[in-house]
């Protein structure tokens, strides 16, 4: 049975997996992102941890990557990666093959988050569902019939960008009140001078401000999530990242908005779930993506 390796490049660690078909992981393996990350420092540790996950040669078959920052769409290069220094339009993939004689293919993390969940985590049970990470910033996948949906270029899915209020905080993208300006880590130190898990523990013990916070924060992601569920009629949203540990808080609010704003015939059976995979996610779907790329290689 053919085996591939998945790979989840971070600012910190790069976590990889050998993976099976039927969704086992084999060995995995973190070790620290180069520092300064350049390209040059960061292939060197990817292909020296490949080695140590490939001991017998032919036992794998395919290598899929997971980069912080949009890939083009064939899978190739890595355009940009945040928090990577030097990284413009690098070709990982190729330079990658070059080293291990291995199919390579590139995505971006939070596609490979959304296709890790898909596969073996909350969504596993349905064909059309988006992701939501809700961290740092807030990231976003879209898998409609199964299959990881990039659009033109392979810059589709940056749902934490599209703009709930025209007149709100400026946003790195250049638009204004976008989504992740109101749902994100930086955009909650911003609001209360408090980390999400500190404020998660205030709801824990009852106090009224950090509940009142998080149904208002339920509200603003329900107003986003709304346009996207007209646009996409997905089964399932699932909410991931770390400030999905606060999820009992805000989810409730999420749904009571998404009830008031969507018309029923664009949300019948929609379920709202929490992420199941943790900050394993990224590293499994990038196991898919490779699984894909070794049959195509096979069926050749």
């Amino acid at each position: 049975m053919t085996q591939v390796i998945g790979i989840d490049l971070g600012g910190t660690a790069i976590k990889l997996g050998r993976f099976s078909a039927d969704g086992i992981c084999h060995q995995s393996l973190t070790v620290p992102t180069p520092q300064p990350a350049t390209p040059e420092a960061v292939l060197a540790a990817i292909t020296d941890a490949i080695l140590q996950l490939n001991p017998q040669e032919n036992a794998v078959g395919a290598i899929g990557i997971g980069t912080p920052g949009p890939a083009d769409a064939a899978g190739r290069i890595a355009r940009v990666a945040i928090n990577l220094k030097n990284w413009h339009n690098v070709p990982l993939a190729d330079w990658l093959e070059a080293k291990t004689g291995l199919p390579t293919i590139l995505a971006n993390d939070a596609d490979c988050a959304g296709l890790g969940e898909s596969w073996l985590g909350a969504g596993k049970h349905f064909k059309n569902l988006i992701l939501l990470t809700l961290g740092t910033g807030v990231g976003g996948a879209i898998i409609l019939d199964g299959k990881l949906f990039t659009g033109h270029l392979g810059a589709a899915g940056e749902l934490g960008l599209i703009s709930i209020n025209p007149d709100g905080p400026e946003c790195n993208s250049g638009n204004h009140g976008s989504l992740e300006q109101y749902i994100s880590v930086l955009a909650i130190r911003r609001d209360t001078g408090l980390e999400p898990l500190e404020l998660a523990n205030l709801a824990k013990s009852g106090d009224a401000k950090a509940l009142e916070f998080w149904t208002n924060y339920g509200r603003y992601l329900g107003i986003g999530l709304a346009s996207i569920i007209y646009i996409l009629t997905p089964e399932a949203i699932i909410i991931g990242g770390g400030i999905s540990a606060g999820a009992e808080f805000f989810l409730p609010a999420v749904q009571s908005e998404i009830e008031r704003r969507v018309l029923p015939s664009s949300r019948e059976g929609l379920q709202l779930l929490v992420a199941e995979l943790g900050n394993q996610a990224g590293m499994v779907g990038a196991a898919k993506l490779a699984l894909q790329v070794a049959k195509i290689t096979n069926d050749q």
